[in-house]
């Protein structure tokens, strides 16, 4: 079974039966009992048009819904129209589907949500630790969306900031997480950028292709994460690298500075320096100053404590990171990178064994338990 071509027809799918007249939720289900019917037929009967087979399928199972809610409108009208099989268009209508999920009806919260969970293939899980908030906040937040758009009509998509911050999400969790979705990510966002002149989708762009461009580097041969400090500078895709810098100068050229535009410029910062040791740090934090500005985001200062341990020493660094919340994922595995610089090597270790203990996946887990080792190997226990 090809889960990958299931994930990237998905949206389509969606997007047509919300055309052709069902709600967002009703689609949604109709869609997941396709994916689920294709699982269990698929290996055994391929179809020869994998599109066309999970819309009719698809398609039907939202009139078998339709015909048993007696007070739904236009019932036969709606089995009038259902489409013959058929080889199916072959037209993307991905990112359409991300404008109509940001429907000016929801919150931007609440249409980021929506969109990861229905569009982007996320769990509600991976959504809750991108939002920093307990899963069951999440699913109930997911809830209310789906409720608030059932039977809306869409045809007033959202804003072009609400879709990036969208694709900046799955970008996100594509890059670290269980799935791949880096590649989906980007090719929308290149989409976007060829339809859109707002500066922060070229800055958005940038930043992935930035981040993108270290992607073979990030991990060893067993699968263990590589620090960017540590990493093969030679594997870094070069060209990418190149095509991401000269977008963002030109993003940049035209004074209307956006977080992901500071985002991409720390990147670019990061990609451009030979070796570690000449990462020009205290730029990076002015940088960090400028995008804590913009968006005043706890994450952001988080990572702003780590340029301050770089740039002024690791006592400063300390001293900025004692000013957050503890409670920030990742806060412990900071403290404990920056009480190892400060040579405090018992306090370090110990730090590094309870962030292990709250990392977010396995190879993060895996990645700080081998930290922690490392130090107690060294009598620093």
């Amino acid at each position: 079974m090809n889960e990958a071509l299931l994930r990237s027809l998905t949206p389509s799918v969606l997007a047509i039966l919300v055309r052709r007249g069902a709600d967002f939720a009703a689609a949604e289900d109709a869609v997941q009992d396709a994916l689920v019917e294709a699982v269990r037929v698929w290996p055994a009967d391929p179809p020869r048009d994998p599109k066309g087979w999970l819309i009719t399928v698809a398609w039907r199972r939202f009139l078998d819904a339709a015909r048993s809610d007696t007070a739904r409108r236009r019932r036969e009208d709606v089995v009038d129209e259902e489409p013959a099989p058929g080889p199916a268009p072959a037209v993307d209508d991905t990112l359409q589907l991300y404008f109509l999920c940001a429907h000016p009806s929801l919150t931007p919260s609440s249409a980021v949500a929506l969109t990861l969970r229905a569009v982007g293939g996320l769990t509600t899980r991976q959504i809750a630790r991108a939002y920093l908030v307990p899963e069951a906040t999440m699913a109930q937040r997911i809830s209310r969306a789906k409720r608030t758009v059932s039977g809306v009509r869409f045809d007033q998509p959202g804003d072009v900031a609400t879709v990036l911050r969208v694709l900046y999400l799955v970008f996100n969790e594509g890059y670290s997480g269980d799935v791949d979705l880096v590649s989906e990510a980007i090719r929308l966002t290149r989409q976007l950028a060829d339809r859109s002149e707002h500066p922060e989708v070229a800055g958005l762009l940038a930043l992935m292709l930035l981040h993108h461009a270290r992607r073979a580097a990030r991990t060893a041969p067993d699968g263990s994460l590589v620090p960017l400090a540590e990493q093969d500078r030679g594997r870094w895709d070069t060209r990418t690298i190149a095509e991401g810098i000269a977008i963002l100068r030109a993003a940049l050229a035209r004074d209307r500075l956006g977080e992901f535009q500071a985002q991409a410029a720390i990147a670019a910062l990061h990609a451009d320096a030979q070796t570690a040791e000449e990462t020009d740090w205290v730029q990076i934090l002015e940088w960090y100053d400028e995008l804590a500005r913009l968006t005043d985001s706890p994450v952001v200062r988080l990572n702003r404590a780590v340029a301050v341990g770089q740039a002024d020493g690791p006592r400063a660094g300390l001293a900025a990171l004692a000013a957050l919340d503890d409670s920030l994922p990742r806060h412990t595995a900071v403290a404990a990178y920056l009480h190892e610089r400060d040579g405090d090597l018992e306090a370090a270790a110990r730090l590094y064994a309870e962030a292990a203990r709250k990392a977010p996946n396995l190879a993060e887990r895996d990645h700080l338990v081998r930290q922690a080792a490392r130090l107690n190997s060294r009598g620093g226990r």
